[in-house]
């Protein structure tokens, strides 16, 4: 007698359109405002995308608004400068303003000076920084670590409390027993003792890779060669942020150039205008404004490439 084995019968087939997609699983590492689910629906998308043009716009004009009234301002006659409610666009547009402010107030002449002192100052900048932000890096002196300590230190100092000590030394320079009022070196030698500069120099020289200074080094190639050819080459982002800021802060800056430099024939281009504010129109005054900001804004968009990969310093690896 033979007995057949039967199987239970089966589960009927859930009935579906076709064959099921496998669940897409979100990691709980998301822990973003939107969750990655939200944003692969259609919906989550547009209101992403409209949030965000919106805050870029937004945060577009806050910024570029100043300099537009700015511009626009100049562009004006005096009375439609001092109306109120201000127009927001020229009703006729004229350049007699800035014309005014060139031949006027001299801006030539304050524009030359003020050159001649941030581009100075760049040079020696990127001469002694360099060299010593190399040395702390890669020579490895003996209390180098000191060294850099105590310019670091200099950092938790506010600069006005110092503006009294910098002017005396400046007055009366110590063993040399100079006098540097009134001469560029005023304005060259405090600005390149700058220990932020050297400590971000510092870092990009510390993420060097250290085989290329030791292939040079086997290649026979000395401390300066090293610097020269192999360091400064690969540091061109470095040097175009260290460029910026230097070239923005003697720019800029007001109170120093005014104390050492009281000679109007030497006036930086922001102590000139403030000197001759009283004698001018309004209109002429914003013109003037203009024209001093324009060399920072091309020195700024020459080296605006350099700046994202400036800001990364040091996150090489050998």
């Amino acid at each position: 007698m033979s007995v057949t084995a039967t199987r239970p019968p089966a589960a009927p087939a859930a009935k579906t359109g076709g064959p099921r997609r496998p669940r897409k699983v979100f990691s709980s590492d998301h822990r973003t405002v939107v969750s990655p689910h939200h944003l692969n629906t259609l919906w989550g998308r547009r209101i992403y995308w409209a949030v965000l043009v919106l805050v870029v716009v937004v945060f577009t004009l806050v910024f570029l608004f100043p300099l537009y009234w700015m511009v626009t301002g100049a562009m004006k006659t005096q009375e439609e400068f001092l109306r109120l409610p201000p127009t927001y666009f020229p009703s006729s547009v004229t350049l007699e303003s800035y014309t005014q402010a060139w031949e006027l107030m001299g801006l030539g002449k304050f524009l030359l000076n003020t050159f001649q002192y941030a581009f100075g100052a760049l040079a020696f900048t990127l001469a002694f920084d360099v060299a010593a932000a190399y040395a702390l890096s890669k020579l490895r002196p003996v209390f180098g670590n000191v060294v850099l300590l105590a310019m670091l230190s200099t950092l938790m100092i506010p600069p006005t409390v110092i503006l009294l000590p910098a002017y005396l030394t400046v007055k009366d320079l110590p063993l040399l027993q100079l006098d540097l009022l009134n001469t560029p070196w005023a304005i060259w030698l405090p600005t390149v003792a700058n220990g932020f500069t050297v400590f971000l120099l510092k870092r990009f020289f510390d993420g060097i890779p250290r085989e290329l200074i030791e292939a040079a080094q086997i290649d026979g190639a000395s401390a300066f060669r090293i610097l020269r050819s192999v360091v400064l080459p690969i540091s061109r982002p470095i040097l175009g942020v260290v460029s910026i800021l230097t070239v923005t802060n003697v720019w800029r800056d007001f109170v120093w150039p005014l104390l050492v430099l009281p000679d109007p024939e030497r006036m930086t281009i922001s102590v000139g205008i403030a000197s001759l504010r009283f004698n001018m129109p309004q209109t002429t005054m914003t013109a003037a404004l203009v024209i001093a900001s324009i060399p920072t804004i091309v020195v700024f968009l020459a080296f605006q490439r350099h700046i994202m990969a400036g800001l990364t310093a040091g996150s090489l690896k050998g």
